[in-house]
């Protein structure tokens, strides 16, 4: 679900560094819009300024982003969330969301980087739209399912790449409750990395190895588009 495909192989040089943290950066706008324009008081928003800061974006660049999106500069507001859907090769659902000043470009753009697949195919009811939550705890032995439950998440499964000796967790929420169990999990000392809407799919697609590479390779051409936000995938 989301990006964990991509997360566990990319190498990141100058040029992905650069892309990363605009798109850090518009996560910020896209947060602040959404909510208050104070990370206190908008738990996406204290997210998105925390990844922004491990990736070394400087504070002057997140206050000119919170400042934007709450109207005090120039372009903030022409940002829009545009959405895609298609099938991606071997019949793998996919959901694109873009952050774009253009719709006209970007649209276009996207339907040439799925010439090998299924542009604007309808998707959208293989996933679930919800609040997706990354968090990881210091207490190796935690119980992830129990740890659902009391801070009101709806599902949870465990996290890649954590830390030996933690806990690492991927919960899912109701869209409605996605700030109220982050706060949660926050005041039992779980580390949030990720706080974000999304979906997720209702069943995955298993691969063999070439033909996974196949479709890694298509996903990872439209994130490298500038435009490009977030892809979900159903991809196992």
């Amino acid at each position: 679900m989301g990006r964990q495909w991509l997360q566990k192989k990319r190498e990141i040089n100058a040029n992905k560094r650069a892309k990363i943290t605009t798109k850090l950066v518009r996560e910020i706008t896209v947060a602040a819009k959404l909510g208050a324009p104070d990370p206190t008081m908008n738990a996406r928003l204290e997210v998105a300024v925390e990844a922004a800061r491990k990736q070394s974006v400087s504070n002057d660049v997140i206050a000119r982003a919170i400042k934007k999106a709450a109207g005090g500069g120039d372009g903030a507001a022409q940002l829009e969330l545009v959405t895609f859907e298609g099938m991606a090769p071997h019949k793998v659902p996919v959901i694109v969301e873009c952050l774009t000043d253009n719709r006209n470009r970007t649209a276009p753009d996207m339907r040439s980087l799925f010439r090998e697949a299924q542009f604007g195919a309808k998707v959208m009811f293989l996933f679930d739209h919800v609040g997706t939550i990354e968090a990881t705890h210091e207490d190796g032995a935690l119980d992830r399912e129990g740890a659902a439950i009391e801070a009101g998440a709806q599902d949870v499964e465990s996290l890649e790449d954590t830390p030996e000796g933690h806990s690492g967790a991927r919960f899912f929420t109701e869209p409605a409750d996605l700030d109220a169990v982050l706060r949660a999990l926050k005041a039992a000392g779980w580390r949030v990395t990720t706080s974000e809407m999304g979906y997720r799919p209702k069943d995955k697609v298993t691969l063999s190895p070439e033909q996974r590479g196949e479709v890694e390779s298509f996903l990872e051409a439209i994130d490298d588009h500038d435009d490009c936000h977030r892809i979900y995938t159903a991809l196992a």
